[in-house]
Parts: structure tokens; C-alpha cells; sequence
């Protein structure tokens, strides 16, 4: 199995500790977040459920600049092969 050894870039890292210090930002804007910065500054693999979740977060066209963001830095994160 192939592995994917992207890394969170500083801008979205930032948008992802904002997000997570927001009261009021929405669970799965919270999830993705929680899962870019986890993969900030060391290669670390999207795991499937939240590369699903991110993948149908960027398919809806009501999601948030926000978390599009996220979403689009997870998904690209995630193993090449699936």
C-alpha cells in the first residue's frame, strides 16, 4: 500500500486552530480541523472515515469556505490507493 506523506501547510493549520477555538464552529468543521492538525508538521494519513467525511463536506454546495478548506487538505492527505 502506497503511503501519503503530505503535510497540513502553516495556513490551514492556522484556519484549523481557529476553528477549533470557535464556539460556535459546526461538528464535522470541528472533525476535519481536529484531523489537518493532527497531520501539520509530520506525514500522517487520512484515515477513511474521515477522508469520507471530507470528501462529501467539499460535494455539498452549502459547505463553508471554512470547511472546504479543511476538507480539501484532508482529502489530499489521504492513501493514494483508496
Amino acid at each position: 500500500m502506497s503511503r501519503n506523506t503530505k503535510q497540513t501547510s502553516p495556513t490551514v493549520a492556522s484556519v484549523a486552530g481557529r476553528t477549533l477555538g470557535n464556539a460556535s464552529a459546526s461538528s464535522i468543521q470541528r472533525s476535519l480541523a481536529g484531523s489537518a492538525l493532527r497531520q501539520s508538521g509530520r506525514p500522517a494519513q487520512t484515515g477513511a472515515k474521515t477522508e469520507d467525511r471530507a470528501s462529501r463536506a467539499l460535494d455539498n454546495p452549502h459547505s463553508s469556505k471554512v470547511t472546504r478548506t479543511l476538507a480539501g487538505s484532508v482529502v489530499s492527505q489521504s492513501n493514494k490507493t483508496r
